[in-house]
C-alpha cells in the first residue's frame, strides 16, 4: 500500500492513482493569418487623345513592364474614344513604375492624366481629401499644379479644367489619399500667390450641394440688378431712389470709358425684405419717361442655364405639337424634289409641310420630312408607303423622332444583341464572349497572371491553354442549326449533354496506342471536314420574329456568306451591312451579285478608311 504524499502544509493528499482524469479537449489549429488583397495592377488614363488606340498604349506602357490588357473606352453606338482607358500590368511594381515615370507624358500632344483605377464608386463620390482650386494662371497646367501641392501628401489625382483648344478655365482639382492632407494644403495655400496671382483653395462642394446652396440664395436675395436707366441719372440720384427702400451697403451705375453711363447697374441691401420691397415697387416704374426693368442679381452661369432651360422647353413644346404628324421618309431618287414628295403624299391627307433635305451644294441628301394635319393621316401615310417602290428604289417611311430617341433606342438594340452573343458563347463554350472587351496580350515568361483592384478579373476574356482564339471583330457563335458553336450546340452547363472525353497529354513523338494496348498504324492525316451548305433566310422567318431577334438572323447568315471568301474582315463588313433596311438584305441574300456588289462596297470604305488613318 502506498503511503500518502505530505504536502509542505502536512495535510495528506489523495493517492495519484484516485486523481479524476482531465478531459480530452479537441484540437483546435489556430486560424490562418488573414490574406492581404493582392496589389493593384490596374491604371486610370485619361485626357486622351480620340485617335489613341490601344496599340498605341501598348507600345508606351510595355516599356515599363509586361501588359496584361488594355481597353480604351468607346461610346457603344458611334464607338467613338471617351478619352480615357484601363492599363492592367501583370505586376503591381510595373504599374507603380508606369505612375512615376509616364504619368503627364505627352501621348500624340496631349500630356495625360494617369491615376490608379478605383472601382468602387463610393470611395471616388464621397469627395475626401477632393479639394478645389480657383483664380490660376493660364501657365499651369496639371504636371506643375500637381508638383505644388504634391508637398502636403500623396495626391491621387490632379487636374486643370480646359476648354476645347486646351487652354486653362483658371480653375483645377487635386485629390490627397487623406484628408488630413488636404486640409494642411488649404491652410497653406489658400489666399497665396502662385504666379503673381492669389488663389483660393477649399474642399471641393460636389455639383448637388452647390445647386442646393444657390436655392437657399435665391430665396434670401440681397443684391439687385437695375436695367433700362435713363443715361442722365446720375450716381447719386440712382442711391437716393433705392435708400427709401432701407439701408445699402453698395449701389453703382455701370459707365464706359468716357465716364457716361451705360443704362444699368447694381443695388446691394442689408437684409433681403428691403431687396424684395424695392423689386415690388420699382419694377415696370417710370423714371424719365423709361420703364425700369428691377430683379434679382444674376450670375453668367445661371442666366445662361435658364436661357437653355427656356429654349429647351419651347423646343418640347413644338416637338410634342408634331407628334405623331411628322414622318420621315429615306431612300428618295436622287431627283426628287419637294413638289414630287408633296405630291406622293397628298392622297392620304392635308399636308402642311414638305421638305426635301439637301446639302450645300443643293444636291438631295435622300431623304426629307412630310407633315401631316392628324395623326391618323400620317398613320395610313406610313402603312401605305413603306416599302413602296419609288423609281428604283424601296422607300422608309417612319413617324419622325428626336435624335436623342433614336440613340436610346439604338443603344438598347445594340445591348440586346450583345446580350445575345455573348449568352450564345457562353453556350457554346467559346472563350473571350464579351464584346468590344480589353484587348488581352499575353504574359512574358516567369510573369503570372496577378488579380488585384482592377486587376485581370477570373472569367473575363481570359483564354484557356489549348483553346483557339477567335478573330477579332467578328460574331462569336452564331445561331444557325447545324453549325458549331449555335444555339442547336450542348451547353457547357447541360447536365444531360454527353460529356467530351479529354485524352492525357502525349509526349512528342511517343506513339498512341488504343485502350487494348495494341499499336495503332500511323495516321493518314485528318479527313477533309464538311463543308455544310449556308442557310437562307425567308420573309416568313423574320416576320415570326421580334425586330432584334430579325437583325441578329439576318447577321449570323450574311456573316456565314461573308466568311469563305473574307474570313477576317467579315465581322466588320456585316456590321456595315447591317445598317440597310430588312428588306434590302434579304434581297442581297437572293441575289448573289448584289451580294458581292455590296461586299466590293464595303472593302473599298473600309480600304478608303484604313489609307485616310494617320500613320501609326
Amino acid at each position: 500500500m502506498t503511503s500518502p504524499v505530505v504536502l509542505p502544509d502536512g495535510a495528506p493528499a489523495v493517492p495519484a492513482e484516485a486523481a479524476p482524469t482531465p478531459a480530452v479537449q479537441p484540437y483546435n489549429p489556430p486560424a490562418p493569418p488573414p490574406v492581404a488583397p493582392a496589389p493593384s495592377a490596374s491604371l486610370y488614363v485619361g485626357e486622351l487623345d480620340p485617335t489613341v488606340t490601344e496599340a498605341m498604349l501598348f507600345e508606351i506602357f510595355n516599356m515599363i513592364g509586361p501588359v496584361a490588357s488594355i481597353r480604351v473606352c468607346r461610346d457603344a453606338v458611334t464607338r467613338r474614344s471617351l478619352g480615357y482607358a484601363y492599363v492592367n500590368y501583370l505586376n503591381a511594381n510595373d504599374g507603380e513604375r508606369a505612375l512615376e515615370q509616364l504619368n503627364y507624358s505627352l501621348i500624340k500632344g496631349r500630356a495625360c492624366r494617369i491615376m490608379w483605377s478605383q472601382r468602387d464608386p463610393a470611395l471616388r463620390k464621397t469627395g475626401q481629401g477632393n479639394i478645389f482650386i480657383k483664380n490660376l494662371d493660364e501657365a499651369i497646367d496639371n504636371k506643375a499644379l500637381h508638383d505644388t501641392f504634391a508637398a502636403f501628401g500623396n495626391v491621387l489625382s490632379c487636374k486643370v479644367a480646359t476648354d476645347d483648344q486646351g487652354r486653362s478655365k483658371g480653375y483645377g482639382f487635386v485629390h490627397y489619399e487623406t484628408a488630413e492632407a488636404a486640409d494642411n494644403a488649404i491652410k497653406a495655400v489658400n489666399g497665396m500667390l502662385l504666379n503673381d496671382k492669389k488663389v483660393y483653395v477649399g474642399h471641393h462642394i460636389s455639383r448637388k450641394e452647390r445647386l442646393s446652396k444657390l436655392d437657399e440664395m435665391k430665396s434670401q436675395y440681397t443684391n439687385l440688378y437695375v436695367k433700362n436707366l435713363d443715361t442722365e441719372v446720375s450716381q447719386e440720384e440712382f442711391e437716393n431712389l433705392f435708400k427709401q427702400f432701407g439701408n445699402i451697403t453698395s449701389a453703382i451705375v455701370q459707365v464706359d470709358e468716357e465716364g457716361k453711363s451705360k443704362g444699368f447697374g447694381f443695388v446691394n441691401f442689408e437684409r433681403h425684405e428691403e431687396a424684395q420691397a424695392a423689386v415690388e415697387q420699382l419694377h415696370d416704374s417710370e423714371i424719365n419717361g423709361k420703364k425700369l426693368f428691377v430683379t434679382r442679381a444674376q450670375k453668367k452661369a445661371e442666366r445662361e442655364e435658364e436661357l437653355r432651360k427656356a429654349y429647351e422647353s419651347a423646343k418640347m413644346e413644338k416637338l410634342n405639337k408634331y407628334q405623331g404628324v411628322n414622318l420621315y421618309i429615306k431612300n428618295l431618287e436622287d431627283d426628287f424634289d419637294d413638289d414630287k414628295l408633296r405630291a406622293e403624299f397628298e392622297p392620304f391627307g392635308t399636308v402642311t409641310s414638305c421638305k426635301v433635305m439637301r446639302d450645300d451644294k443643293n444636291v438631295s441628301k435622300g431623304f426629307g420630312f412630310v407633315c401631316f394635319t392628324t395623326p391618323d393621316e400620317a398613320t395610313k401615310a406610313v402603312a401605305e408607303m413603306n416599302n413602296k417602290m419609288i423609281g428604283t428604289k424601296p422607300l422608309y417611311v417612319s413617324l419622325a423622332q428626336r435624335r436623342e430617341v433614336r440613340r436610346q433606342q439604338l443603344e438598347s438594340q445594340i445591348s440586346q444583341r450583345n446580350q445575345i452573343r455573348m449568352q450564345q458563347a457562353a453556350a457554346a463554350g467559346l472563350p473571350g464572349g464579351f464584346i468590344n472587351g480589353p484587348m488581352f496580350y499575353p504574359p512574358a515568361p516567369g510573369f503570372p497572371p496577378q488579380a488585384g483592384r482592377g486587376g485581370m478579373m477570373p472569367g473575363f476574356g481570359m483564354m484557356l491553354p489549348g483553346m483557339p482564339m477567335p478573330p477579332y471583330g467578328a460574331p462569336q457563335a452564331y445561331g444557325v442549326p447545324g453549325y458549331p458553336g449555335g444555339r442547336g450546340g450542348p451547353r457547357r452547363d447541360d447536365p444531360n449533354a454527353m460529356p467530351i472525353p479529354r485524352p492525357a497529354p502525349v509526349p512528342q513523338g511517343a506513339p498512341v496506342r488504343p485502350p487494348n494496348g495494341a499499336a495503332r498504324p500511323p495516321a493518314q492525316g485528318p479527313p477533309p471536314p464538311s463543308v455544310p451548305a449556308v442557310p437562307t433566310v425567308t420573309q416568313e422567318q423574320l416576320s415570326s420574329l421580334q425586330p432584334v431577334e430579325q437583325k441578329q438572323l439576318l447577321g449570323e447568315v450574311i456573316y456565314l456568306r461573308i466568311s469563305t471568301s473574307h474570313p477576317e474582315l467579315a465581322g466588320k463588313i456585316t456590321g456595315m451591312l447591317l445598317e440597310m433596311d430588312n428588306n434590302e438584305l434579304l434581297h442581297l441574300l437572293e441575289n448573289s451579285t448584289a451580294m458581292s456588289a455590296k461586299v466590293n462596297e464595303a472593302l473599298a470604305v473600309l480600304q478608303e478608311f484604313k489609307a485616310d488613318e494617320p500613320a501609326q
